[in-house]
């Protein structure tokens, strides 16, 4: 891993055009029975698109772009790997979250400058040494990074 300590460069917009300075994050709609979802991927959306695509933060009316999707799913029980013991019972060891979004984000006309429909990211955890909470954690953190990724191959 190559860290970048003391960098003097700054990509400020990431592959935007030069005018997307400032951008407007959208509660994301929340169809699951999962209420904290939308406060978190909005967080973390945020928290990417400004630490790491140098945008700022502005209200939807002025904001060069917005950033608007929705939470189809959300699975934070999947059984991905399993041990055989006595009695021929079972023991998952290794559990994923899931979250399917689609997000768009668009410049002030309405023009789709990126987007991505039904992207599923996931965060795997070992039940009794990780929580559920640190596995979301994981897969909302490959969405930001799948978002920034798409932003800049603009």
């Amino acid at each position: 891993m190559v860290a970048l300590a003391g960098c003097l460069y700054k990509f400020t917009g990431g592959g935007f055009p030069p005018e997307i300075r400032t951008v407007a994050i959208l509660p994301f709609d929340n169809l699951t029975p999962e209420p904290t979802l939308t406060q978190e991927v909005s967080d973390s959306v945020r928290a990417a698109l400004q630490g790491r695509l140098g945008l700022r933060q502005a209200g939807e009316a002025s904001a060069d772009a917005v950033v608007r999707g929705s939470i189809s799913r959300y699975d934070p029980d999947v059984p991905v790997a399993y041990t055989g013991g006595e009695n021929s019972q079972v023991t998952v060891t290794k559990r994923l979250v899931q979250v399917t979004v689609t997000v768009e984000i668009v410049n002030k006309d309405g023009k789709s400058l990126w987007q991505r429909s039904g992207m599923t990211v996931e965060g795997d955890y070992e039940p009794g040494r990780e929580t559920e909470a640190q596995a979301r954690g994981r897969a909302l953190s490959k969405l930001v990074t799948n978002i920034v990724d798409g932003a800049q191959s603009q």
